[in-house]
């Protein structure tokens, strides 16, 4: 069993053996048939990831590997707020006809903001700060901007990273304000996995602990069949993960440059509906 099969399934049964619903609440979320999507949540999960020693993708069932980076890759790279620009269509109901999702994800991080060694977004600031200034406690990025609240068409999930180098090591706390356990946990934890792993390789350092903070955990009430049948499924060990070691440019990766070798999974027909 990987790592992150024994974290998800810990998460999940928690939630779901003393978790909190909301069904006396007025809730946003709405499934396609328009009902109001409730969730059982619980508040505070921290969860830590150690990158040298697995890649934490889980095998109760399938991780879309490349369609996550391709998304990662969106946000950070490209810095886009356009789904155009993405492979899947997983951002689709949030976007408007020119395909904009609003001032939300990569367009924060394509903000420049002045320092004093020059003009830097979010991102170029990371990666300046990584090769230059190791030591610093001020490492980090954040999406969550007020201002443009009201411009974004969702407001960011994940929203914070902060980076901390110990030697030769990049460790790394990911934010997180809500997650949708069934749809988005692991897809995240795999996203800044790599991400990690991108950035320990273009700074000279070592990928080490991902560390995930989620303040609402939950899983909505359409998703529990679903999620009580995935964790009776088998578990498999972690993939290895293996990235493009000749990529020294953060910003020369592509979605090819990453593959997992020997990754086995269990196999679901139920789909997980997505609460918009």
């Amino acid at each position: 069993m990987s790592y992150a099969d024994e974290v998800f399934k810990s998460n999940c049964r928690e939630i779901l053996e003393s978790g909190v619903w909301d069904k006396d609440l007025p809730v946003r979320p709405r499934w396609e048939d328009g009902t109001p999507a409730h969730t059982i949540k619980k508040f505070g999960i921290v969860n830590r990831y150690d990158l040298q020693k697995e890649f934490p993708i889980i095998t109760l069932r399938r991780t879309a590997f490349k369609s996550a980076i391709d998304e990662i890759l969106w946000i950070w790279q490209k810095k886009s707020n356009n789904v155009h620009d993405l492979n899947s269509h997983i951002w689709d109901s949030w976007a408007d006809e020119s395909g904009s999702i609003g001032k939300a994800y990569g367009y924060q991080l394509s903000v420049k903001h002045k320092y004093k060694e020059g003009e830097f977004d979010q991102v170029d600031r990371v990666l300046y700060d990584l090769k230059n200034n190791p030591a610093s406690r001020r490492i980090m990025t954040n999406i969550y901007t007020f201002a443009d609240l009201s411009e974004m068409h969702l407001y960011p999930c994940a929203y914070s990273m902060t980076f901390n180098v110990s030697g030769k090591v990049l460790n790394g706390i990911l934010n997180q304000r809500s997650n949708d356990m069934a749809v988005a946990n692991n897809w995240n934890v795999v996203q800044y996995a790599v991400l990690m792993h991108m950035l320990a390789q273009v700074s000279g350092l070592i990928a080490g602990e991902l560390v995930h903070v989620i303040a609402d955990a939950h899983i909505y009430d359409r998703h529990i069949p679903v999620i009580e049948k995935m964790l009776k499924n088998p578990s498999y060990p972690a993939p290895r993960f293996v990235m493009n070691p000749d990529v020294k440019d953060f910003y020369a990766f592509t979605v090819d440059d990453f593959r997992l070798e020997d990754y086995r999974y269990s196999k679901i027909e139920d789909k997980f509906e997505v609460a918009v």
